[in-house]
């Protein structure tokens, strides 16, 4: 069996996302949950299809940016609709700014995907509270924009490609619609979400669920009401997200989870947020996690040789690195964080044709490590050796600020979450001073 370089290197991109309803992705596809800790996709899906199929629930959903949380929620899509549900999945970076995000305008986009996603299958519904806003937002804009027999998602989209660019205009949006909150969130329910149910059901539906992917990577700025944008979005507003007539699953910041406002965020919504942790490379006590590192050699080795079991592929692991021990090297030093792992692999390849050289890696990790400690102050590694010793977090906004620039990583076990700082970050010298 010989590589495919081209189609491996294709295979290896970190910025893909794996869509497991298409054959050609379902084969890179490895189930991580048994070393996770916890079958975080099936708690979001039973939740929804056998604990309550026929009133709306809303989840919340996070992780390290980059862990596979897009990879399992397309999964997650695509078992839902295997069960005969509607699946609305979008991801929200694409048509907000994550710089500055307001309530109303994630409640426009699910307004926009969710007509746009039905308008797809035929399922036509012109809510009149939009026409007459869509007329007020054209005279308030003051620019010439022909919606009045515009579908729904049309004249959504067409206003926030107007304001997306534009600041000023945002703004004066906002302004508008901020006091309008609630009568925009009642006509969603009322005049699309109630319906869109009713007609999917005479489809032979069983209902209808949006999935919010991306609003995980708003930025942690401070908005004019004083509060950080994760906090003001999912906490202070997070009553008016919790209220739309469908399921909804939201990805949200993970600085929330470690943030003192975690209580509060759960009050709003009823519901705790489900963390997806990294895959272990080791455990608690420093040993070992094989079973950790196997599946991500796995990962690796079907993207080589998509088809070919684990078994077989083993032997074929010099066709790809040097030795076995060169991939081993490369899984333990991502941490078991998915992009990170890929993106390792994927600069080697851009260097060098395999089989992978163990110096050729190990250079790639060194400017890796480079690139990470060049922003890290010396009270920043203080706290990650005290990360590594203690195998604890504090909700400290030094330490949030390690989270998010993927300093520490989070992992799972029986007994709950322990924390270990970003093993490449290990063979610094500034670490070891």
């Amino acid at each position: 069996m010989k590589l495919d370089l081209k189609k491996f290197f294709q295979a290896s991109n970190p910025s893909k996302t794996l869509v497991v309803s298409k054959a050609e992705d379902r084969q890179y596809y490895i189930d991580f949950s048994k070393v996770r800790g916890a079958k975080i996709i099936e708690e979001l899906g039973r939740t929804i299809t056998r604990l309550s199929p026929e009133e709306p629930t809303c989840q919340l959903f996070t992780g390290h940016i980059g862990c596979g949380k897009s990879t399992e929620l397309l999964r997650l899509k695509a078992e839902l609709e295997q069960q005969g549900f509607h699946v609305v999945y979008f991801e929200s970076s694409h048509s907000l700014d994550m710089a500055d995000v307001d309530v109303t305008d994630i409640l426009l986009a699910i307004a926009r995907e969710v007509s746009q996603s039905l308008e797809a299958i035929k399922i036509n519904i012109k809510p009149g509270y939009f026409q007459n806003l869509f007329k007020e937002i054209t005279d308030l804009l003051l620019t010439p924009m022909e919606l009045s027999e515009v579908e729904l998602s049309a004249g959504i989209a067409k206003i926030t490609a107007k304001t997306k660019d534009s600041p000023k205009l945002r703004s004066q949006l906002r302004q508008y619609l901020e006091p309008r909150t609630n009568g925009i969130l009642e006509a969603i329910n009322k005049e699309l979400l109630q319906p869109a149910r009713d007609k999917l059901k005479e489809k032979g539906k069983a209902g209808l669920v949006v999935i919010v992917d991306n609003l995980d990577r708003v930025d942690n700025s401070l908005k004019p009401s004083g509060y950080y944008q994760p906090e003001y979005l999912f906490v202070e507003r997070g009553e008016q997200l919790n209220q739309l007539n469908c399921h909804v699953i939201y990805t949200i910041p993970l600085v929330l989870v470690f943030s003192n406002a975690l209580g509060r965020l759960t009050n709003r919504f009823g519901v705790d947020p489900k963390v997806l942790p990294m895959v272990p490379v080791q455990l608690r006590d420093s040993s070992d996690a094989q079973q950790g590192i196997t599946l991500l050699q796995k990962m690796i080795m079907v993207r080589a040789f998509p088809g070919v079991s684990w078994e077989q592929s083993q032997n074929l692991i010099t066709q790809v690195f040097d030795s076995p021990d060169t991939l081993e090297r490369i899984c333990r030093v991502s941490g078991g964080h998915l992009r990170n792992l890929l993106m390792l692999l994927f600069r080697c390849l851009q260097r060098e044709d395999p089989p992978l050289s163990h110096d050729c890696v190990e250079s790639v990790i060194k400017q890796r490590r480079n690139e990470l400690t060049l922003g890290i102050t010396p009270d920043e590694w203080q706290s990650l050796r005290e990360v590594a010793q203690d195998k604890s977090f504090r909700g400290h906004e030094k330490y949030e600020l390690l989270l998010r620039s993927m300093f520490v990583f989070e992992y799972r076990d029986e007994d709950g979450s322990w924390f270990d700082i970003n093993p490449i970050l290990i063979e610094a010298k500034e670490f070891r001073l």
